[in-house]
């Protein structure tokens, strides 16, 4: 097996630092979780198309010894991604088909602009809908996306503005800033969303300089976390959390919905309590986007229907997400009714 790869590094590192030293080959993961490279499914032909990328922070929360375990699901590339399924493609909510005319900004839904920021991420998760997205071609420097925002903000029809990626939270707390003050002293009305992954894989990113980012646009500014399973919730992660809310920021959390990671009721139950223990409300969970490679993740619409019936039955309406769908061409988010008709035991 070689020589055994520590999870955690020095306690100094800043997060930059943890990012440089994420673990990017199955071998150094297997060594770090006490297997074997054996013991690990692996496609090392989907891993050349979207490489195996985990920070240390977050595979320490995956269980040693465990080749099942939740959270390695979603970070390890496997055979079962080389399976073509032509219901399955590189754009499954056609957002390359919807740019506004500018690299990396997309207008999808009414009052909303969302703008793609960074094609990086901290953790590549092998669901990920943008996992086939033309981020090379829509790049633009940071003088350019404050002039797209401008152009954004010059709309008086425009509430909330969206940062996504990649996550956009790799960029540097000074670009953040720069942004929040922007919105601030142009549009102060106009909320600004942060949809990142990154305080639940490397809690260190909630910065003094990044909480003062928010504080800028507070209480205008709304962090939309991603965790999928409660083992991605432990201490570090609540108080990155709690460290946002109290710089200003309304947390919420999404999930996918996915087979052999969080398929149901009674882990979701356990993330949603984690989740509003450490701060964040549950928000959104999402049937999963049908992008190439991911197609072993799906968990049929009926099937989830009963699943978030059994949630809603077993924890308040505060702690139940909205199950919810993309549709390319819709006005907005397709909301999916749970099924009420099954008992939480059954």
């Amino acid at each position: 097996m070689g020589e055994l790869i520590p999870l955690h590094g020095d306690a100094q590192e800043s997060w930059q630092e943890q990012l440089k030293g994420a673990i990017r080959t199955p071998e150094a993961l297997a060594s770090a979780l006490h297997l074997s490279p054996e013991d690990l499914p692996y496609s090392s032909a989907a891993d050349r198309e979207f490489p195996l990328l985990v920070p240390r922070a977050f595979a320490a929360r995956i269980t040693p010894g465990d080749p099942q375990d939740p959270l390695l699901h979603q970070v390890l590339a496997t055979p079962a991604e080389d399976h073509v399924d032509p219901a399955f493609s590189k754009d499954p909510v056609g957002e390359v088909a919807q740019y506004a005319g500018a690299p990396g900004v997309l207008q999808k839904y009414r009052g909303r602009a969302l703008l793609v920021v960074t094609g990086q991420c901290a953790v590549n998760c092998r669901y990920c809908f943008r996992r086939h997205y033309p981020y090379a071609e829509n790049a633009v420097s940071s003088t350019q996306r404050l002039a797209d925002i401008d152009a954004l903000l010059a709309d008086p029809k425009l509430g909330e503005l969206i940062l996504s990626g990649g996550d956009p939270l790799l960029l540097s707390d000074k670009q953040l800033r720069a942004i929040s003050e922007r919105i601030q002293h142009l549009r102060p009305d106009v909320t600004l969303r942060i949809h990142t992954r990154l305080p639940i894989v490397i809690p260190d990113r909630v910065t003094r300089g990044l909480e003062d980012a928010l504080r800028v646009c507070a209480p205008q500014v709304v962090v939309v976390v991603h965790s999928n399973h409660p083992q991605e919730i432990d201490g570090a992660t609540a108080d990155a959390i709690g460290r946002m809310r109290d710089a200003g920021a309304t947390v919420l959390n999404q999930s996918v919905l996915l087979t052999g990671v969080n398929d149901d009721p009674t882990t979701l139950a356990l993330l949603s309590d984690r989740l509003f223990a450490a701060g964040a409300l549950p928000y959104y969970l999402h049937q999963l986007d049908r992008v190439a490679g991911a197609a072993h993740f799906e968990v049929p619409v009926e099937r989830s229907r009963r699943i978030l019936g059994r949630l809603a039955a077993m924890r308040p309406g505060y702690l139940v997400p909205r199950l919810v769908r993309e549709e390319t061409g819709a006005a907005s988010k397709l909301e999916i009714a749970p099924d009420y008709s099954v008992s939480p035991g059954s």
